[in-house]
């Protein structure tokens, strides 16, 4: 259990394409430290000498949290942010949030600190982004793919829906960066940085 004083951790939630990267980008521009739960993933398809593509991340994953247990990320992640913490960082950014266990990890691990933001995008849009994106784009076909695994396989459906606060992200980018300081000005994260 922790309690920091004056913590406060921003957990981006939401498919793939609906912005969150882009959400989290906005911040870390603006001096926040991040924690990234995909990260662990990344490294390890890249520590087995793998190419960074759907094919490769999706087993990996969900090999990794049937290996070690669905709270494996989020144990790594509960480290990085008492690191962060330790360190004199008092306002983190919590990006890719994926499970219904590692939400609960989070939430008794940081009680009262902790708040969700989901951010969502209609399905058209999100598939035209991923299949814009410079790094691993994904097809129509496989935005589906992993729409439905994330949801049956990593329980990412029930973080979303009971998110703290949800952004719609389907306009400019400067609404998108509006959205998002109006939501942390709710949670009052820019009070001290």
């Amino acid at each position: 259990m922790s309690k920091h004083e004056n913590l406060k951790i921003i957990a981006f939630v939401g498919l793939s394409g609906t912005g969150k990267t882009t959400a989290v980008e906005y911040l870390t521009e603006k001096g926040y430290p991040k924690v990234y739960f995909g990260g662990i993933v990344l490294d390890e398809v890249k520590r087995r000498g793998l190419e960074l593509t759907q094919e490769n991340e999706q087993p990996i994953r969900e090999e990794l949290r049937e290996r070690e247990g669905k709270d494996f990320v989020v144990k790594r992640i509960v480290q990085q942010i008492h690191d962060l913490v330790d360190a004199g960082q008092h306002r983190i950014v919590a990006d890719g949030l994926y499970t219904w266990t590692e939400y609960k990890v989070l939430k008794k691990g940081f009680p009262g600190e902790l708040s969700v933001i989901a951010v969502v995008a209609p399905r058209h849009l999100r598939k035209r982004r991923l299949a814009k994106r410079p790094v691993r784009p994904l097809t129509s076909d496989q935005v589906d793919q992993r729409d439905w695994a994330e949801i049956e396989n990593l329980e990412k459906g029930g973080p979303i829906a009971i998110a703290d606060y949800f952004l719609h992200n389907e306009d400019d980018l400067d609404h998108f960066h509006q959205q998002i300081d109006n939501a942390l000005e709710h949670f009052e994260f820019f009070e001290s940085k």
